[in-house]
């Protein structure tokens, strides 16, 4: 009996490892299929414009809890992590252009709305692209209604971003506190289990982030643990992607080969490589939903689709051929 425990668990890694990789090979397929390069690079474009608005709603959300210089410190100093000094301050100098005008109630009225509808603009783009990666679709004869629902859903998640930025935002805080504290004591263990600890809080709240994108902008339903190992995997690879991309532009030579525009190219690469992993992640939900027999169900009123746009039946895969 002892003889066969080693081979028996030999037997189940190796066919858990030939799963995990079916899963990945077809995700990475279904990812081709689906074209999602474009869709990255459409996204990019749709966040030059809404960026500077999404980025001041956020200021001006936090900022009523925790001072909108700190705030605004914060974020630019998270984008000059990322994609260097140069984009920040472009990212910057744009958010001191966009500007309300107060002169009157009628004025800054509209100005409030523009700025909602342009912040709101990019989850719009991720709810249309995740839509067409499940097969989804809404139904003709509800495209008033689908498009106040996408409206409204796409405020919610700015609400959702500002709070998730909210809570990093004290986690930050506090994490300082106790490092500077814990760096004056000498206490070098703690500090590096601190940075673990840390990692952790970020990758929850990222985590937190795809699922809510997950589960509330697409027009279907998917079952709450395929969720959260979708929105886990995509996290994931966000994390390790940020440091990639962040190395990349630091060592590239993307902005000084286009001169002036050279600052904003580097935000368009930051969100196309983002992008492309958030629609990685959409596209492993979908197949890892489809590996345990369960499937993506439409909303009532959307249908599934081919990629032809006709109306089909959801296909379950058998993954243990």
């Amino acid at each position: 009996m002892s003889k066969r425990m080693p081979f028996t668990k030999k037997a189940g890694l190796l066919k858990r490892f030939k799963k995990i990789w079916k899963l990945l090979r077809d995700t990475g397929i279904a990812f081709s299929d689906d074209n999602a390069i474009k869709l990255s690079a459409s996204l990019s474009y749709y966040t030059i414009f809404a960026l500077p608005p999404l980025i001041i709603v956020i200021i001006s959300l936090c900022g009523i809890f925790f001072g909108k210089e700190a705030v605004r410190g914060e974020i630019f100093g998270q984008i000059n992590h990322l994609v260097g000094n140069e984009a920040a301050l472009e990212i910057q100098n744009i958010i001191k252009n966009v500007k309300l005008h107060n002169d009157n109630f009628f004025a800054a009225t509209i100005g409030v709305i523009t700025l909602l509808l342009g912040a709101s603009g990019v989850f719009g783009e991720i709810q249309s692209s995740i839509n067409y990666i499940w097969g989804l679709k809404a139904k003709p004869k509800r495209g008033v209604f689908k498009f106040l629902k996408n409206r409204l859903m796409s405020f919610s998640m700015i609400g959702a971003m500002g709070f998730l930025f909210l809570v990093s935002l004290i986690i930050n805080s506090l994490m300082d506190v106790l490092r500077d504290k814990l760096t004056a004591a000498f206490i070098e263990i703690a500090v590096d289990l601190l940075y673990i600890v840390n990692l952790a809080l970020v990758f929850t709240i990222i985590t937190a982030l795809f699922c809510v994108i997950f589960r509330s902008l697409p027009d279907g339903k998917v079952s709450f643990k395929d969720t959260m190992v979708g929105s886990s995997v995509t996290a994931t690879l966000f994390m390790i992607g940020k440091f990639a991309i962040g190395f990349y532009l630091g060592h590239s030579k993307v902005a000084t080969t286009y001169g002036a525009a050279g600052s904003v190219v580097l935000i368009l690469v930051w969100v196309y490589y983002s992008a492309i992993i958030l629609y990685f992640g959409a596209e492993f939900t979908k197949i890892y939903t489809r590996m345990h027999h369960r499937r993506i169900i439409p909303n009532h009123y959307a249908v599934q689709i081919h990629k032809d746009h006709s109306e089909i039946e959801p296909k379950v895969v058998n993954y243990n051929d």
